[in-house]
């Protein structure tokens, strides 16, 4: 046999053990893949969509989302506690807008009985009173004053005419962070949308500013003064200084008495 043939196979010869010392090393096992748990959850009633002010809630208005049990906000509607929610809910007006996924709640929701839904969602002890408005929103932040917001009410009456200078008009703020309920017919701002100015606002108010509302109304013109929502939160209740009218009468300045 020749050189040639011999280191020939012994090249394969080698090759072919190395062939079989590669199948017979075993194999690198595979890393093991980490189990994810997933958490539990509970049904949870949320609106199916988006849901104004004032709608009477159907059925189909109302959907169950699975909601982890650890994370579920307090106060919301769990069918393990409440299966038939969807059916005692319906027929009820929305009190406050929810939009579509929030989880429904029992106090943005009220039973009307037949009453108008303006009576339903006052609180207790409170009136709802309209005054009159300049359609232009000359008086009432130049249309941007929009249901829910919080605003004062300002008052100007005629004073005594200046010499040389013709008739003056006095202004004060008669009434503080005052609710309003609504806009015109609107009680409330649709889908981001530009509400229209009515003739007149709704607010929010104890009976005893009723009072001074109506008497302001007839000695001059009512204004609203739009209020930040950072200072909004700072309720002023029962009658104040400022709940008082300034009333300039045969040239003397005099405070009505407090309502």
């Amino acid at each position: 046999m020749s050189p040639a043939r011999i280191i020939i196979l012994l090249v394969a010869l080698v090759a072919g053990i190395g062939a079989a010392m590669l199948i017979r090393k075993p194999s690198q096992a595979p890393a093991p893949v980490a189990r994810v748990e997933q958490a539990p959850t509970v049904p949870v009633l949320v609106a199916a969509a988006d849901i104004p002010v004032g709608n009477v809630v159907a059925a189909a208005d109302m959907r169950w989302l699975d909601w982890p049990i650890a994370s579920v906000p307090a106060g919301v509607i769990r069918k393990d506690e409440a299966p038939q929610a969807e059916t005692e809910l319906a027929g009820q007006v929305v009190r406050y807008g929810m939009l579509a996924a929030e989880p429904i709640r029992r106090e943005k929701l009220i039973k009307t009985d037949g009453t108008g839904f303006l009576s339903a969602v006052l609180p207790s002890g409170m009136r709802a009173v309209a005054i009159s408005t300049d359609s232009r929103g000359a008086n009432t932040a130049g249309g941007f004053i929009l249901p829910n917001d919080r605003v004062d009410v300002i008052v100007t009456v005629k004073g005594p005419a200046v010499e040389g200078e013709g008739d003056a008009f006095l202004s004060e703020t008669i009434l503080r962070n005052l609710r309003v309920l609504a806009i015109g017919q609107n009680v409330q701002e649709r889908n981001g949308e530009k509400v229209v100015v009515g003739e007149t606002a709704t607010l929010e108010v104890e009976p005893g500013q009723a009072e001074t509302l109506f008497r302001a109304q007839k000695m001059g013109t009512l204004s609203l003064s739009l209020r930040s929502l950072k200072d909004a939160g700072q309720v002023v209740t029962g009658p104040t200084a400022e709940g008082a009218m300034t009333i300039v009468k045969y040239g003397v300045t005099m405070r009505s008495a407090n309502q």
